[in-house]
């Protein structure tokens, strides 16, 4: 089964281009159709409220944010900050958990 995969982002973040491409490249190397993401522009507070977008960029793998916030973490219009396997903070998702969670959703379906 193809998993949903969702990009959501920010245009006050300027990672998300970066973030978008990495992700079309982990799906391209788990053999998915790279251009079958969802692209979701959040422009206003109210739309990350409705969304419940926890900053820009967030990854959802049918339905599951890639690197689901804290409850107490409040959603809104900011930029997400992302730890990646060797301990380093980034601006975008580490492509290894990304790829992960790709193939771990195929498997799935």
């Amino acid at each position: 089964m193809t998993p949903r995969v969702e990009f959501l982002w920010w245009e006050g973040c300027p990672s998300h281009g970066r973030a978008l491409a990495e992700l079309r490249e982990a799906m391209r190397d788990s053999g998915l159709d790279p251009e079958a993401v969802e692209v979701r522009h959040i422009g206003s507070e109210e739309e990350a409220a409705a969304a419940g977008f926890a900053g820009s960029p967030t990854v959802r793998i049918d339905g599951q944010d890639l690197s689901a916030p804290s409850d107490d973490e409040p959603v809104g219009l900011t930029c997400r900050i992302y730890r990646l396997r060797d301990g380093r903070v980034s601006p975008t998702p580490d492509p290894a958990d990304v790829r992960d969670a790709l193939m771990a959703a195929t498997k799935a379906g």
